[in-house]
């Protein structure tokens, strides 16, 4: 193995658990989210003597994700269709000190109902918590547009996470939705 391999799998170790949760979110199922991952991975080996010299290689991977993601949307080559069934060894595992699986999977049908475009924002603004202008840097947008498209979203999931007993901005919930300006989600 060679030495650009090696940092590759250490790269890859220490940044799929939370490339793949950002994937789960974007996607809303999880073989969708297990494809883009890869798929991500792999476009990142291909560049991977250029990304590992960047100033930000997880950004780098983050962007792949992400496009990747709106290009599946966009293309929808497949006939197929997520269906509601999951099993617990589909799921994310929560981590320690996080909320049990029901409030997660609350979040993941609540994104779920946002636009490709709107779930990709705030997975980047509140989840990854990157800033408004990383945020619209990162998807090609204005940061006014950034910020609209945020506000918008979350005026959308607030009722669905009260729906299903999560309440905003409750201790303990994967995700709190602030009630002011839609400035940052807790996890």
């Amino acid at each position: 193995m060679t030495m650009h391999e090696e940092e590759f799998e250490e790269f890859v170790r220490a940044t799929a658990p939370r490339l793949h949760r950002a994937a789960v979110l974007l996607a809303g199922e999880h073989q969708l989210a297990e494809d883009l991952t890869q798929i991500a991975y792999a476009k990142v080996y291909a560049s991977w003597p250029r990304v590992r010299r960047a100033d930000d290689p997880v950004a780098y991977a983050r962007t792949v994700l992400l496009n990747s993601f709106l290009s599946h949307r966009r293309l929808r080559r497949s006939g197929e269709r997520p269906t509601d069934f999951h099993t617990d060894a589909h799921r994310l595992r929560p981590a320690p000190g996080t909320p049990d699986a029901g409030v997660r999977v609350d979040l993941e049908r609540a994104l779920a109902t946002l636009p490709p475009l709107d779930r990709a924002i705030v997975v980047l603004r509140y989840w990854d918590d990157r800033s408004v202008e990383e945020t619209a840097s990162e998807l090609s947008m204005s940061a006014v547009a950034v910020r609209t498209r945020a506000h918008r979203a979350l005026k959308r999931l607030r009722p669905l996470l009260a729906e299903s007993d999560v309440a905003p901005g409750s201790a303990g919930s994967a995700a709190t939705v602030p009630v002011g300006q839609p400035e940052r989600i807790t996890r």
